[in-house]
């Protein structure tokens, strides 16, 4: 009976079959139910269609492509080069980190929880990934994305390495327990047409998603796009509540696309908790009217340390502000490295959730790099 409360069934025809997961469906009703209010309703549709074009599908993009590449050839799969060589692993954890967007950050954030890569690797890729931030200056000032992303890369070498040659008590411990249940919520076996319909959708998002990150405009579009990304947000959002049970027809997903199924999964399960985090920033900047430009007035010299603890708040929003500064002439090259350095991006809100200890330390040392790069920089430039 308490199965049967937690779960119902709904015969769709005699092909498919798909279960609604009713807690799971809370929080897809709560979107609409903002959506329709007045007060909440345009800035959940804007923050719907961002979460959708700047992080939903360059994730599932990215993922795509790993997972590719991963199938041919296997030796680049974290857990083998972890295997084969420490300082190999941190430089391909840096490598996928210093990638425009946080799609890459979100695989080893991923791998990690599975206990395929190192805690090192975590914090490498956490100290090299810049997110979206990286789109912006990469239209704006190409040769300074550049310099940017070459010294995340380094720094999120000597940062991975220096972590795991600490000693165990200053490495947190991935319980078994959590990582099945990460596992679990990421890697289910059933299948739907839910995964054609995502395959089908995702490269003309990803064409869309990519005009945005290079600041493309799209005048009187505009609107519709964002109507088109919030429909797709609550797409991912209402296919993450529901849960395929087992099949006894033919399914529409063949064994060629199996690894993208795995695609989506992932990207669901990253997608739901960037949505909530999104929603929660924008209601908490909308109440109190946060402006983070006011940080930066006047402080000087302290102006680094002012964007490293900007960089300490979850998500894109926040280091494109900084970056904007930057681009605008209000603060120094040195905060900006130091921002791209201490944030996580995107790429935090799913490790937070998988493996919330782990990020919080990750998170942390990674100030001790961005200090001391930035006031290096700071004095050299």
């Amino acid at each position: 009976m308490l199965q049967l409360a937690r779960l119902t069934t709904f015969q769709l025809n005699s092909h498919l079959r798909i279960s609604f997961n009713i807690k799971r469906l809370i929080f897809p009703l709560l979107l609409t139910l903002a959506l329709m209010t007045e007060s909440l309703g345009e800035l959940t549709r804007t923050t719907l269609a961002d979460a959708y074009f700047q992080v939903t599908v360059f994730v599932a993009s990215t993922l795509y492509v790993y997972f590719i590449f991963a199938k041919k050839f296997p030796n680049l799969e974290l857990s083998r080069i972890k295997q084969k060589s420490p300082l190999l692993e941190m430089c391909y954890a840096s490598v996928l980190g210093a990638l425009p967007g946080c799609g890459g950050a979100i695989i080893v954030v991923t791998q990690y929880t599975k206990q395929q890569a190192s805690f090192g690797a975590l914090v490498a890729v956490l100290t090299a990934t810049m997110g979206d931030a990286a789109f912006l200056l990469l239209a704006k000032q190409p040769m300074t994305a550049i310099s940017i992303i070459a010294i995340g890369i380094v720094v999120g070498i000597l940062s991975g390495l220096t972590a795991n040659a600490l000693p165990a008590k200053f490495q947190p411990t991935l319980l078994a327990k959590q990582t099945k249940s990460v596992i679990e919520s990421l890697e289910q076996e059933k299948t739907t047409c839910i995964i054609r319909c995502s395959q089908f959708l995702l490269w003309p998002s990803l064409m869309f998603a990519l005009l945005i990150a290079f600041n493309f405009e799209f005048g009187q579009s505009q609107a519709l796009l964002e109507y088109l990304g919030c429909t797709l947000a609550l797409l991912v959002v209402f296919s993450w509540a529901v849960i395929p049970t087992k099949q006894k027809q033919k399914t529409c997903v063949t064994a060629h696309n199996n690894y993208f199924e795995r695609v989506i999964k992932d990207t669901q399960f990253v997608s739901v908790w960037v949505i909530a985090s999104f929603m929660v920033y924008e209601v908490c900047v909308s109440t109190f009217k946060l402006d983070i430009s006011l940080w930066f007035g006047q402080i000087g010299l302290f102006a680094p340390l002012v964007a490293i603890f900007v960089g300490f708040i979850p998500g894109c929003g926040p280091q494109i502000v900084v970056t904007s500064l930057y681009l605008q002439g209000s603060i120094p090259f040195s905060a900006l490295v130091g921002n791209a350095i201490s944030n996580d991006g995107d790429a935090l809100f799913p490790a937070i959730a998988m493996a919330p200890s782990a990020a919080l330390v990750a998170t942390a040392y990674s100030a001790i790099p961005a200090v001391i790069a930035a006031y290096i920089f700071h004095i050299l430039v």
